[in-house]
């Protein structure tokens, strides 16, 4: 059995304020976007885990998708698998693409075990994976807030735009991206500007870490700016970054722009 886990982008991202946990409380949209890993699962006589595409640093056991099995076998009887990942969403690039994977072996073995498993027991599931894995269950728009990890269904399509998505061949730090902003109430609540016109969102839908990582990482400044010199209606980082999103009315054509980096361009 096979899927095809699928990234996701922030549209907005304000960092409101730090907790006493030392994290902090934001409100983000998440936005699910055919940007896809292939991930499958047979029937063997032992367990197995194979991964191609972009490698993975990472020892079996602390893969999320490895992990998230073996968070079903502390609950469910599951038959030995043989478990194959392809790897082409980047990491380091604010697109949740280990969570995806996570999210999706969760719903994979659930289906191919017949294990009739609830949404809302796969979330919480997936809760223990990381903050945004529980948001690729149902895999549908939501604000999320808190940590990332309380989320509210939204009503937004952008079904009929075209998106370029440009990710450079330069790693971002999550800890370290927090560490460089102050959190603020954000000017416009993110729930009223996700009503507008996405023609009006250039001026008004903001991500609190682009100033900073913008300074750092001048590179990624540069790919939002050529995104909007190329007619994007409306172009941001993802998360703490380092990939820059563009929605465009037509279709693009722009990977000779991005010579040295990651392009995915496409209808959603």
């Amino acid at each position: 059995m096979i899927c095809f886990p699928n990234a996701k982008i922030n549209l907005g991202l304000n960092i409101v304020s730090k907790r006493p946990d030392g994290y902090h409380n934001i409100e983000t949209v998440f936005y699910p976007v055919p940007v896809k890993d292939a991930l499958e699962i047979v029937a063997a006589k032992t367990f197995s885990f194979h991964q191609t595409g972009i490698p993975v640093d990472a020892p079996i056991e602390k893969n999320l998708v490895v992990k998230a099995l073996n968070l079903l076998k502390t609950k469910y009887e599951i038959p030995p698998l043989e478990v194959h990942l392809l790897k082409t969403i980047p990491f380091g690039a604010g697109l949740g693409g280990g969570s995806a994977d996570a999210a999706f072996m969760l719903k994979l073995v659930n289906d191919f075990c017949k294990l009739n498993i609830p949404d809302d027991e796969l979330e919480e599931t997936a809760s223990f994976i990381g903050a945004d894995c529980p948001f690729f269950v149902r895999n549908t728009p939501v604000f999320a807030c808190g940590t990332g990890n309380i989320f509210d269904p939204v009503s937004l399509s952008l079904e009929g735009y075209y998106m370029c998505l440009v990710k450079p061949d330069v790693a971002v730090s999550t800890p370290e991206a927090y560490s460089l902003v102050s959190p603020k109430s954000p000017e416009k609540y993110l729930k009223e500007i996700i009503k507008m016109p996405v023609t009006q969102w250039k001026e008004v839908m903001v991500n609190d870490f682009e100033i900073s990582v913008f300074t750092k990482y001048p590179v990624i400044r540069n790919i939002k700016n050529e995104l909007y010199n190329n007619g994007a209606v409306y172009a941001s980082m993802s998360g703490s970054g380092s990939s820059v999103f563009g929605l465009f009315k037509e279709p693009t054509d722009l990977k000779e722009s991005f010579k040295d980096s990651f392009v995915w361009e496409g209808k959603l």
